[in-house]
């Protein structure tokens, strides 16, 4: 079984008199440990499509279902235990706490989780390994460049070993070098950790390290195949793809 199932999902939003669906019937699996990457134009969706699986924001019809759980039927303090447990989000602006060293803004989701002080400075020395910032552990984030702090940002959504990690727009604020740097981080993480991750992304060639690529165009989710967009809107499709 897929460790997400996405049903049939739409949400609206309005603006004066004019209703906007960024997604109408939106339905996807996504297998454990696979690596996603969704892009399309500014305002299609993307991001909505993100937070509706990180459970910040609900969903006017349709169901996701992870890990067996249904989260789109928790109540919002349900929905916020079970953010806190299994779910990491990478931002594109890093959004570090920057009175807060390092080791601190990785351990911050942590201290929301019923952890002793030595497991959570175990999980943070491991996560900053990962990222490969032990030697900037105790530094602020004004003391780093934006590819370290974009790596604090990293650690900090994996230090819970999350179901999933969000990524929206990661390398938006990184020159082209750092950008190649953390993305070939992520497909890294992604790979030695089976860690599940949907990307959001503007760059093409940046999507094209996912295992599976798509992109969002008039509410509907298309998948593309060998740089080809494809519709996938189609019935009794095995798991793992789109219906």
């Amino acid at each position: 079984m897929p460790l997400v199932v996405i049903r049939n999902l739409s949400k609206q939003y309005h603006k004066g008199g004019e209703t906007i669906s960024p997604l109408d019937g939106v339905s996807l699996d996504i297998d454990q440990g696979e690596f996603l990457s969704l892009m399309g134009a500014s305002g299609t969706g993307k991001s909505t499509l993100l937070n509706l699986i990180a459970s910040i924001d609900h969903p006017d019809a349709g169901s996701i279902v992870v890990d067996g759980i249904e989260i789109t039927a928790l109540s919002r303090g349900q929905q916020a235990h079970w953010r806190a447990a299994n779910m990491g989000y990478i931002f594109q602006t890093h959004n570090l706490v920057p009175v807060l060293t390092a080791y601190e803004n990785i351990e911050l989701p942590l201290l929301l989780l019923p952890m002793s002080r030595s497991e959570r400075k175990k999980r943070v020395e491991v996560a900053l390994q990962a990222v490969d910032l032990l030697d900037r552990a105790d530094h602020y984030p004004r003391q780093m460049s934006g590819g370290q702090e974009q790596r604090v940002g990293i650690a900090r959504a994996i230090v819970k070993h999350p179901k999933i990690v969000v990524a929206d727009e990661p390398t938006g604020d990184l020159d082209p070098e750092t950008s190649g740097q953390i993305l070939d981080l992520l497909q890294r993480l992604n790979r030695e950790l089976d860690i599940t991750m949907l990307m959001v992304t503007h760059d093409a060639a940046a999507a094209q390290i996912a295992d599976r690529q798509f992109y969002l165009d008039h509410g509907k989710l298309v998948q593309v195949h060998h740089g080809n967009p494809k519709s996938l809107v189609t019935s009794g499709v095995s798991s793992g793809e789109l219906i």
